[in-house]
C-alpha cells in the first residue's frame, strides 16, 4: 500500500482529477441560503462533504458544481440563482479557485494549482420547455444537462417516473440536438435506459453519465445496463461512477426496500440516517456496510464493458445523507485510485480515470458544436 500511496500522489500531480458531480450549491442554499459570509469554505466545515482544505486533501482538479432544483415553476429562476453562487464563490476565493468552461481551461487551472469550476444542470426543468433559456445557459458557461431528474419532463423520461414516451418525444430530439450544436454535454444520468438509447441515436457528439454506476452491478433504474454501456465506445462518451449507497450495493438497495415496507406504516425514510435510528425499532434487520470495495466493483465492470477509454468518476458528494466506508468526503478520493493501483491498474488508466477521458469529452463537444 505504501508504493500505491506515493505512485497515486505523484500520478495526481501531474494528471488532473475531474469529478463530474458535486451537489454543493444546493447543500449550501440547505445550509445557509448561499450566504458566503455565514460558513468559511476555507476552512473546515464538517456539515459538508465538501470545503477546500478537503478538496486539496483529495488532489480533486477540477469540479463540476451541479445546478440542482427543485421541478416547479420557479426552476429556470433558481437555476440562475445557482450559476450565481458559483460565480461568487470562485470569486470568493480567487487564489484557490477559477470559473472554467473548456478543458484547456481545465489545462490551464491544473498549473495553476487552481480548481477549475465547472457547471451542469441537473434536470431538463432547469430550461423551461425553451431552446432559449438553453441556449443562454450555455453562454453562461454551462457545460452539460441532465436531461431529467427524478421526475419525467414533458419531453423525456426519467429512470424514476412511470414512462410516458419510451425515451424522448420530437421536442427531446431537438434539446440533444440543440446541446449537440452549442456544444453542452448530454448527460444520461437519471434518465431511462430508453430515453439512454433513444439520445444515444440522436446524438453526434459523445455523451457522459455524470453520476451513474453499473446496473449489473446493483440493479436500480438510476444505473447503466449493460447495452448501454457497450455503446460508449462507438460514441466514445464516459460514464462517471458515482458513489452513492444506494446505487452501489445490491446488499443496502435490498435493505432499503425490506425498511421501506415498514418505514412507510411509520411516516420514516430509510435513507435519512437520523431517522433510522428510529426505524430500527420496529425493522430490527442490520444494515448492510456499503464500502470503497464496492464502488471499485463499478469501476472494474465499467472498464470491463464499455472500455477504459469510457469512465470516470462523479462521487455526488453533497447530494446524499451518506457514503461508503472509506469515501466520507471529498478528501477521499485517492484512496479509491490506491485500491486501483493496488489491483493491477496502469498509471495510464488511472490518469483516465482521474480526468483524461472526460477532458477529452469536452474537447469532443467543443469540435463537434458549429457555433
Amino acid at each position: 500500500m505504501t508504493s500505491s500511496v506515493a505512485r497515486v500522489q505523484g500520478l495526481l500531480q501531474d494528471h488532473p482529477l475531474v469529478d463530474g458531480h458535486n451537489d454543493l450549491p444546493i447543500a449550501f442554499y440547505e445550509l445557509a441560503e448561499y450566504d458566503l459570509d455565514k460558513y468559511d469554505l476555507s476552512i473546515s466545515v464538517p456539515k459538508l462533504n465538501t470545503d477546500l482544505p478537503r478538496l486539496r486533501l483529495g488532489q480533486v482538479a477540477a469540479q463540476f458544481w451541479s445546478l440542482w432544483v427543485p421541478q416547479d415553476a420557479d426552476s429556470v429562476r433558481r437555476t440562475f440563482e445557482q450559476i450565481d453562487f458559483v460565480h461568487r464563490l470562485v470569486a470568493r476565493f480567487p487564489e484557490a479557485m477559477q470559473l472554467a468552461v473548456t478543458a484547456d481551461d481545465v489545462d490551464a487551472c491544473f498549473k495553476e494549482r487552481r480548481i477549475a469550476s465547472l457547471m451542469g444542470m441537473e434536470g431538463g426543468h432547469s430550461i423551461g420547455e425553451s431552446l432559449g433559456v438553453l441556449r443562454v445557459m450555455r453562454s453562461l458557461g454551462v457545460r452539460y444537462m441532465t436531461l431529467t431528474h427524478n421526475n419525467n419532463v414533458s419531453w423525456a423520461d426519467s429512470a424514476t417516473d412511470e414512462p410516458v414516451l419510451g425515451g424522448l418525444n420530437s421536442f427531446g430530439e431537438d434539446v440533444v440536438r440543440e446541446m449537440n450544436r452549442i456544444g453542452m454535454l448530454v448527460d444520461l444520468s437519471h434518465v431511462s435506459a430508453d430515453t439512454m438509447r433513444h439520445a444515444l441515436r440522436v446524438t453526434s457528439a459523445p455523451v457522459i453519465f455524470s453520476h451513474s454506476s453499473a446496473r449489473a452491478v446493483c440493479d436500480v433504474p438510476r444505473n447503466v445496463p449493460d447495452d448501454v454501456l457497450q455503446t460508449l465506445s462507438g460514441n466514445d462518451g464516459v460514464c462517471m461512477v458515482t458513489f452513492v449507497p444506494y446505487f452501489v450495493s445490491q446488499a443496502y438497495v435490498d435493505w432499503v426496500a425490506g425498511a421501506r415496507e415498514v418505514a412507510g406504516d411509520l411516516g420514516l425514510d430509510p435513507l435519512v440516517p437520523a431517522q433510522q435510528k428510529k426505524l430500527k425499532e420496529a425493522y430490527d434487520v442490520p444494515k448492510p456496510r456499503v464500502t470503497l470495495e464496492d464502488v471499485v466493483a463499478h469501476v472494474e465492470h465499467v472498464r470491463e464493458v464499455a472500455g477504459v477509454d469510457h469512465i470516470g468518476l462523479g462521487g455526488d458528494y453533497d447530494g446524499c445523507p451518506e457514503f461508503p466506508d472509506g469515501l466520507p468526503d471529498v478528501a477521499s478520493y485517492p484512496s479509491l485510485f490506491y485500491a486501483l493501483a493496488d489491483r493491477g491498474w496502469s498509471d495510464e488508466d488511472l490518469a483516465k480515470l482521474a480526468g483524461g477521458n472526460i477532458l477529452r469529452v469536452l474537447r469532443a463537444a467543443d469540435e463537434a458544436a458549429t457555433v
